[in-house]
């Protein structure tokens, strides 16, 4: 693909550039979602800049409609659609100095922390400001003023229940956001527990995005693949012995031991480490009470990762389904290389899709897949090479 040009041009003119050299294929339906990044891009170029806020100003932003708000982009469809690369192409021209694009689990991780930092400030006496929404909000938006999540979904009560008044505030102060996802808004956090609390952060995404649907015909991840030897099945004592190959062929003669991730006051156990490589058993990540923070610190910890012996995904193991598609998110985002014996393919390892687990398990299936292709492993290499 041809390096990305600066802001001057569409995120249009920039897909037709492509397809012109027979990067890309011509796809009307892409097309039409470019057209409505166009728009954003327009309307964020237009915009003056913000003023510098004070120290206080969260105390009077929230109290008024922000100036110059410009309505956001939430585009919904199947995997392998191209939607994360017509964000990427319009968060390169986004010309926000203050702008960020990050995975939605990292982006309420840090959420999580800022909000447990302001409250230890006014435990200690730092601050009398009780809550700590206006000031997390506030300075979230004085980093960025553009917001950009790709695959939003949200399956964890803490994020849903705060959802709501976390983004009251960042829209009220102009925060744009721009997000891709599989499903629809109205079927976020379907069938979560306490939903009914969660449903005003679904009117509030409407009325601030305008919601695209991108229906492209082509699955361009599957047309792709090229399976490499990096996902082995079925279960045996043969896919054992290749894993234990693989590893060994890695090692290049390393020692192998435990390691400890330092966790805020408590630890995640590695079993086996050397240098960025890491191995697991899906018990070790998917069995324990891990989340997005532990599967972060060991994405940015390792590079390589082998998971062995991931099993069937029935209805009696919904927890460490949530956990598994969790943790392929991140991997696949850190473009981390991903060694893996299961008991099946990717589409066969959650036995009942239904509800929002099912529509996130068919993007972690599609990003199991991508993750074998030669396009991805050399992405890999080339992350690996320039660190």
């Amino acid at each position: 693909m041809q390096p990305m040009p600066d802001y001057a041009l569409s995120v249009s003119e920039q897909l037709k550039s492509l397809t012109a050299n027979g990067d890309l294929q011509v796809d009307s339906a892409q097309m039409d979602v470019a057209k409505n990044l166009d728009r954003v891009l327009s309307q964020l170029k237009q915009r003056r800049p913000a003023a510098k806020s004070s120290a206080l100003g969260w105390l009077f932003a929230s109290k008024k409609k922000a100036e110059q708000g410009i309505k956001g982009l939430y585009i919904h469809g199947s995997v392998g659609r191209g939607k994360t690369m017509l964000m990427d192409m319009f968060f390169g021209m986004a010309p926000c100095k203050k702008k960020r694009r990050a995975h939605f689990h990292e982006f309420m991780a840090d959420v999580h922390n800022r909000i447990a930092a302001h409250r230890q400030k006014l435990k200690d006496g730092e601050t009398k400001q009780a809550d700590p929404m206006p000031p997390v909000a506030a300075s979230l938006y004085d980093e960025a003023e553009l917001l950009c999540f790709d695959e939003f979904t949200v399956t964890d009560i803490a994020d849903a229940m705060i959802l709501s008044r976390l983004f009251s505030e960042l829209f009220a102060r102009g925060c744009v956001l721009i997000a891709t996802s599989n499903v629809e808004p109205d079927n976020l956090y379907k069938d979560g527990l306490n939903r009914g609390l969660f449903l005003p952060f679904v009117e509030l995404l409407k009325k601030n995005v305008d919601v695209v649907t991108l229906d492209s015909p082509t699955d361009y991840r599957m047309e792709k693949l090229n399976s490499q030897p990096v996902y082995l099945t079925p279960i045996d004592e043969r896919t054992d012995m290749a894993m234990d190959a693989s590893w060994t062929q890695m090692l290049h003669g390393r020692k192998a031991q435990p390691l400890e991730i330092p966790m805020k006051g408590r630890s995640i156990h590695v079993p086996l480490a050397v240098d960025r490589m890491a191995r697991f058993a899906f018990s070790d990540l998917c069995d324990k009470p891990l989340g997005a923070a532990d599967f972060l610190a060991i994405a940015a910890r390792f590079d390589t990762i082998f998971v062995d012996r991931i099993p069937l995904l029935g209805p009696d193991r919904r927890n460490q389904a949530k956990r598994f598609i969790i943790l392929v998110d991140t991997l696949y985002d850190h473009g981390v290389r991903l060694h893996a014996s299961a008991a099946g393919m990717p589409e066969d390892l959650l036995t009942e899709r239904r509800g929002t687990e099912g529509f996130e398990f068919d993007r972690t299936a599609s990003r199991l897949f991508e993750m074998r292709s030669a396009e991805y492993l050399a992405l890999h290499h080339q992350k690996t090479a320039a660190e």
